[in-house]
């Protein structure tokens, strides 16, 4: 029992690392430090040393099938019995192969080494007790439980436990773009315990132990405990660790104690290099190299059988049969295999040794290409594509399904504020819809006051234009030379000269972002709130009412500080910012006001305030500044069009780089003090928000927008300015951070005024509403029901921000008393310092404060679609690649997404299925199946998918009705019921009648598995594209993964195969290139397939007249010259330059891409073919030079040297009707290749006497060239060879009728014919055959939800710019809508459709005349109002 209790201790300590100060063990015996067990910092990524490079490479090179098969075949030549070549001659061509890979390691291990040692010796401070002070040295001497000293600027050497930072609070900057590729700062805070230093740290006096987690790859987990001397213990967490490659910014110094050093930091434990696939060509060639090796064991045998029939025909022993010493012979047996063993190494050719290497080099050449075209190269991000994955460019060419992330890859990612709601009152923010549809114009114009200037406080002074334009790019941040990530060349340096950044030096601060337009309604109200704000103190604390003034305090409260946003400068170090918190407001008169623009000189700022705010009659007659006054549902109904009678079209905007705000004052500085101050230069330091998320940047800039400021965050409080200039200083208790589990962050406060604990939460509108206090719950009847309406209203208004395709996020609070969070806080505490299941503890906690909410409002964020995405979309459409679209967002906001990028079309019939219960979704599917099916005869019902039947390609269409095109929308509660009821069969066959799939909410995990099941059960090639960490295992599990380096940072970029900065560029990159990729490719593998069995034919052919003895006729040199030297560099230069179609018809003729997706240059039959031609034309190059010489006396390279030069000449001129572009280079190469030949065969054969010995080509080239014959000869076999694949190739260029046949001869013809041509061909595909009698009178939507089968109507392809009156209008049409049942696969038989029936059939009838009235309207207006049905389960 004891020992059984002794493993299982030692089993959990071998999950914790120990860490201790090294301080008390320098002097002493290494092994007397108990770190000493953990690695040290020196890194090495190169894989060599001189001693174990060529052993440890030639092992590795014999990993490749082919390699090891030649050098067995050049070992086997070294037994006499079985030998056919000199041996040392037959290991040339290995070892040149060998030689070239190992070249090509070696100097990419250099590279390595190089990287590495000058990493290793950056220097470094760490603390000696010796010298007692920090001394000099370098990484590689750094040691697990060092103390490191970091300045502003440096890198961290190791995985450091941040216990000291110059800043008082406690706070470190840390810029982790070398790791994931963000370029926004991060805080990082002192251990608990060491943030109140007053003096410098002393690593002498620490005397504390850590326990941690062993070392692990997760970059944003990190869990363990500082064990003090008196036995207590602090929780320590990632807040606290400094990662290796971070860089140290706007922080003086920085002290920690080193955990994890070397290749055990969290950085290098991520490292894993250029990611290795197999591509789909080169595994089916590794198919077709086995049916090679068929053919030369059936050659062999023929050779063997026949070498023992020729023997037999002997009566005696013939003079060339040498017995052994014996004097006796070998039985015709074992002589047979014996000769069997000598085929294979002669026929050995036969198997391309070269064909790997050419590969390689090729898709060098490929990516050579990629990387330098700039229709590749984005010029706002300064960025062009990188190919991570050297062997998979093929691939590009024959995908077959796209799964697309939607934010960041679709959309921009900038997440501008739009809308909001605030108690049930909708304010539609239009001046702001108006900014937004012209970005660029109001970007350029100078920021002016509006009518708003007359209210009675200064919510933000302009800058003028000059100004402003001055800001745009030229002034970076001051933290080092550049904050983009140099991953493997990802951007290029430009050599036009200085050039201003058009991006902003900090991420999610463009223009369109920061410069919000208020709405006039609520900024009145927004003034009233902050004025009540004033009127707090602590003996009239903050009523838990409802009032709507209240509300809007705390909604734009929330905005600014519920949130990890810091407030930044340009200078560095930071300059720490606090703000004593005033129980009083600080009241500032309007003439100092003016004193204070006078002073800043600012033109555009000199007319006067007016001290009275604006009438209601003055803002218009807007039905959202009486909302607080509305009760009746039409009022409610009429909330959504809040500010629609507003005439303001420049708008008031908020920009976020302050001059002369009340920060540059220093520390603890009032307004009033602000204002009596010298007038601040216009240079000095300015102020930015730097946030971890777009969400984030664009609430703090709503809220700035309404004067509500965040000024300054610290890890202990937060300073919010006021509108009228007052500063709240609130203390931060606790921090609950976003995570993809809960969907939601807070922050518990301390109101400066009240001293009330509140609670701010934000987060998704399906968790928040869920966590809200309950209205049955409140004992005021009147509270009640003003709280169901409010929410009520609140999930209107969401339902409608979804509609619109925005982003919505929940806003709400909570009052905790005193008790209460002293409770919590001592519970988080213990989780917090808890090793086993924290992050368990952790988010029970987080669950018990997160309850009993009251809800504040929900905001409406636009996310805007990427420049060219729908028509790359359509593009890839009409390419035959299926699109889907896998985003965690909600499921309005992707529905209305996919059809403003025309993933959806308005004539789709879209399913959307939501349901828990697998029964359920099993019976919609079924459902759903039967209702497709009976639009679709299938022409082809053998073709099944394991066990089901798929949809014909080309479905018939029925003579009623045509066919609607079908879209299915799917939420991640209804993928978990399909996996788990094992319904991914029927899931797949209905996505197959399907033109695009929508998966919403759905979970990193749940992505991976979709990617996964489509790309084996339906055997397809598959490709995945995503900007954002979440993306990662989805891009991962794609054949392949392509990153777009997006606003979300590089970890995508980090992992896929291909980074690109553009979803446009997706259409080049596929169309274009990746059919040029997989054409040239494939044409390259054949011909070498081919060219090396006709050429090894050749050999075989000569066994039948020499007794099958293994001799051959051609010079073992020339042999191996001829495949090394004179037929390799023409398959190279055509599988690097050689194009079929030229670019600009492959993007106009999208169709074409097809052609990779059939695999058509590349296949069983096109193999096969190769094999056929090859047999053909080695017989007329052998049997023609016989029949001439037949007779003759020739020597035996007399007969050899025409067959070569034939051979060479016809698979040359191969080669030459195989390319469809003619270049300098295509010319140079081939007819280099054919003279070097000549030139090489001339000189070998005159200085060559005894070079392999007995033969002696001495002077044969010389003799066959002073021989008309032999010209005659050369010239009329390679005729006679290549006539039927020329004759072939001019059938098919004449009569042709493939796509890539006519596309070719398009190319052929002057630009504006080729144009007209193009285009005709285009009206021909779009030319759709359907009848407008035929067309059903509406196309239903179909939408199941929990158990209806109900249809909905989807939006407008146009963007979400639609005026609100129109909208509410649109809602009350849907309302009127009636909506039928049918009672359908319920399971009562008698419910069930007839067979004549069908959910898709024109012949439904209508209940009412309104209903149909309504339906026939919409259907005159191109159905973009449609009728809604539904089914119920």
């Amino acid at each position: 029992m004891k020992k059984e209790g002794r493993k299982r201790w030692k089993r959990k300590e071998d999950k914790k690392r120990v860490v201790v100060s090294n301080l008390p063990f320098e002097g002493r015996s290494h092994k007397e430090n108990p770190n000493r067990h953990h690695r040290g910092n020196q890194i090495k990524t190169s894989k060599y040393t001189v001693l174990s490079f060529i052993p440890k490479n030639i092992f590795e090179q014999l990993h490749r099938f082919a390699n090891l098969y030649f050098v067995g075949i050049a070992i086997l030549n070294f037994f006499p019995v079985v030998n056919a070549f000199q041996p040392e001659v037959n290991m040339i061509p290995v070892c040149v192969i060998l030689a070239v890979t190992a070249i090509k390691d070696a100097w990419e291990d250099l590279r390595r080494y190089k990287s590495d040692k000058v990493i290793n010796n950056r220097e470094c401070l760490i603390y000696s007790r010796k010298e007692q002070t920090y001394v000099q040295k370098c990484w590689k001497d750094v040691r697990v439980g060092d103390f490191i000293q970091m300045k502003c600027n440096e890198i961290v050497p190791a995985d450091i436990l941040l216990l000291f930072s110059s800043d008082p609070s406690g706070i470190c900057h840390l810029e982790t773009a070398s790791l994931d590729g963000e370029t926004n700062l991060k805080q990082r805070r002192v251990v608990k315990g060491f943030s109140q230093q007053e003096v410098q740290f002393e690593p002498e006096l620490f005397h504390n132990t850590i326990v941690c987690e062993k070392p692990n790859n997760h970059l944003n987990k990190f869990k363990g405990y500082m064990e003090h001397p008196d036995q207590t213990r602090t929780g320590v967490g990632c807040e606290s660790l400094l990662l290796r490659g971070c860089t140290i910014r706007n922080t003086e110094m920085a002290v920690g104690i080193v955990i994890y050093a070397g290749h055990e930091t969290k950085a290098m434990l991520n490292n894993s290099g250029p990611r290795y696939k197999r591509s789909k060509i080169e595994r089916r060639m590794n198919i077709d190299i086995f049916f090679c090796i068929g053919i030369l064991i059936l050659m062999c045998l023929i050779g063997a059988v026949g070498h023992s029939i020729w023997n037999g025909i002997f009566e005696e022993h013939p003079p060339f049969n040498v017995p052994d010493a014996n004097g006796s012979f070998l039985p015709r047996a074992l002589g047979g295999f014996y000769m069997f063993l000598t085929m294979i190494i002669l026929l050995q050719v036969l198997i391309p040794i070269s064909l790997y290497v050419s590969i390689e080099l090729v898709k060098l050449g490929q990516v050579f290409f990629l990387n330098n075209d700039l229709d590749l190269y984005d010029e706002e991000t300064d960025l062009s594509i990188q190919c991570r994955a050297l062997n998979i460019t093929e691939d590009l060419g024959q995908i077959q399904y796209i799964f697309s992330d939607k934010t960041g890859t679709l959309t921009e990612n900038k997440m501008v504020f739009r809308r909001c709601t605030i108690m049930g009152s909708e304010y539609s923010h239009q001046e702001n819809a108006k900014r937004l549809e012209t970005p660029k114009e109001l970007d350029s114009d100078g920021e002016e006051w509006t009518q708003y200037q007359c209210l009675s406080f200064p919510a933000r002074w302009a800058q003028d234009p000059a100004t402003r334009r001055s800001q745009k790019g030229a002034q970076p941040l001051r933290r080092s030379q550049s904050a983009r990530v140099p991953i493997q060349g990802h951007y290029r340096q430009r050599s036009m000269g200085y050039r201003e950044s058009s991006q902003p030096p900090v991420a999610f601060s463009s223009s369109i972002v920061k410069d919000v337009t208020p709405d006039k309604n609520l900024l009145t109200k927004v003034r009233d709130a902050a004025l009540w704000l004033e009127t707090l103190s602590d003996s009239r604390p903050a009523k838990a009412s409802l009032s709507t003034t209240s509300s809007i305090a705390d909604f734009f409260l929330a905005l600014t500080i519920c949130n990890s946003v810091m407030v930044s400068t340009t200078t560095e170090p930071r300059q720490r910012v606090t703000i004593k918190p005033s129980s009083k407001a600080l009241g500032t008169s309007l003439e100092k006001i003016q004193q204070l623009f006078q002073k800043l000189k600012l033109s555009s700022l000199s007319q006067s305030f007016s001290s009275t705010a604006p009438s209601d009659t003055d803002l218009g007659e807007s039905l959202g500044a009486n909302m607080a006054t509305m009760d009746s549902d039409e009022r409610d109904d009429a909330s959504v069009c809040s500010g629609g009678d507003s005439t303001d079209d420049g708008g008031y905007r908020s920009s976020m780089w302050d001059q002369g705000d009340i920060l540059g004052s220093g520390s603890g500085t009032s307004l009033e003090e602000a204002l009596e101050a010298p007038a601040p230069d216009l240079a000095r330091p300015e102020f930015c928000y730097e946030a971890e998320s777009p969400d984030e940047a664009a609430l703090v800039h709503a809220a700035h927008a309404y004067s509500f400021t965040l000024v300054s965050r610290t890890p202990e409080q937060v300073t919010v300015r006021l509108p009228q200039g007052t500063c709240l200083t609130f203390s931060l208790l606790c921090t609950l951070g976003f995570d993809s589990v809960r969907k939601r962050m807070s922050v518990v406060v301390r109101h400066p005024l009240t001293g009330e604990i509140i609670v701010y939460t934000k987060g998704a509108d399906s968790v928040i509403m869920d966590l809200l206090e309950d209205p049955a719950c409140v004992p005021d009847m009147n509270v009640e029901k003003k709280l169901r309406k409010i929410q009520a209203r609140t999930q209107k208004h969401l339902d409608l921000y979804a509609r619109d395709g925005l982003r919505t996020l929940c806003i709400a609070k909570k009052v905790v008393s005193e008790e209460d969070f002293q409770r919590w806080a001592s519970f988080r505490r213990e989780a917090e310092a808890s090793l086993d299941n924290r992050d368990e503890l952790l988010m029970e906690t987080a669950q018990h404060l997160e309850n009993q909410l009251t809800l504040l409002g929900a905001t409406g964020i636009e996310d805007r679609l990427q420049e060219g995405v729908p028509d790359t979309i359509a593009t890839l459409r009409e390419a035959g690649i299926q699109l889907w679209v896998l985003t965690g967002d909600k499921q309005e906001t992707a529905v209305n997404i996919a059809h403003s990028c025309r993933l959806l079309d308005q004539t789709d019939t879209v399913y959307t299925i939501n349901t828990e219960n697998q029964e359920t979704c099993e019976s919609i599917l079924n459902c759903a199946l039967e209702e497709l099916k009976q639009f679709h005869e299938l022409q082809k019902p053998d073709r099944k998918l394991f066990g089901f039947h798929l949809p014909s390609k080309t479905p018939s269409i029925t003579s009623e009705a045509v066919v609607p095109e079908a879209g299915l929308v799917i939420d991640g509660k209804t993928l978990n019921a399909i996996f788990q009821g094992k319904l991914e069969k029927k899931f797949l066959e209905l996505t197959q009648y399907c033109r695009s799939v929508l998966c919403c909410r759905s979970t990193p995990l749940q992505k991976s598995m979709i990617v996964k099941l489509v790309r084996d059960k339906l055997h397809v090639m598959t490709l995945s594209i995503g900007d954002g960490a979440n993306d990662v295992s989805m891009i991962q599990a794609a054949d392949i993964g392509i990153g777009i380096s997006g606003q979300e940072g590089m970890q995508a970029v980090m992992s896929s195969d291909f980074a690109i900065a553009r979803f446009k560029h997706l259409k080049k990159l596929l169309l274009v290139h990746g059919h040029w990729c997989y054409s040239r490719l494939a044409r390259m593998v054949v011909y070498y397939l081919y060219k090396n069995v006709c050429y090894v034919n050749l050999l075989f052919w000569y066994q039948f007249f020499c007794g099958f003895s293994g001799s051959t006729m051609i010079d073992y040199w020339q042999m191996i010259f001829f495949n090394l030297f004179f037929t390799s560099l023409p398959p190279l230069v055509f599988g690097v330059l050689d194009k079929d179609i030229s670019a600009e018809t492959l993007l106009a003729l999208p169709e074409l891409y097809k052609s990779g997706q059939n695999s058509e240059c590349y296949n069983l039959s096109t193999f096969w073919i190769s094999m056929a031609d090859a047999f053909y034309q080695s017989l007329i190059c052998f049997f023609i030079p016989y029949l001439t010489y037949k007779g003759s006396d020739i020597d035996v390279f007399t007969f050899g040297t025409p067959i070569n030069t034939i051979s060479l000449t016809t698979i040359l001129l191969h080669q030459a009707m195989e390319m469809k572009t003619w270049t300098i280079f295509h010319g140079v190469v081939l007819l280099g290749s054919f003279l070097m030949y000549f030139l090489v065969s001339l000189l070998y054969n005159a200085t060559c006497v005894t070079c392999n010995s007995p033969t002696n080509p001495y002077w044969v080239m010389e003799g066959q060239l002073s021989n008309p014959t032999f010209y005659l000869v050369c010239f009329l076999t390679p005729v006679v060879a290549l006539l039927p694949r020329y004759f072939f190739l001019s059938l098919q260029g004449t009569y042709g009728k493939s796509l890539i046949s006519k596309a070719q001869k398009i190319d052929k013809l002057p630009p504006d014919k080729r144009n007209l041509e193009i285009q005709s061909w285009r009206n021909r595909q779009r030319a759709a055959p359907v009848p407008e009698v035929a067309r059903p009178t509406h196309h239903p939507v179909s939408s199941i939800t929990g158990q209806d089968f109900s249809t909905s109507t989807p939006k407008s392809s146009n963007p979400p710019k639609r005026k609100h009156i129109e909208e509410s209008v649109l809602h009350e049409q849907r309302r009127g809508t009636e909506r039928m049942r049918y009672d359908s696969c319920s399971g009562d038989s008698s419910a069930q459709l007839s067979s004549g029936e069908h959910l898709l059939g024109p012949n439904r009838t209508m209940a009412n005349s309104r209903g149909q009235t309504d339906m026939s309207r919409c259907s005159k207006r191109g159905s973009h109002r449609r009728s809604q049905s539904s089914l119920t389960i």
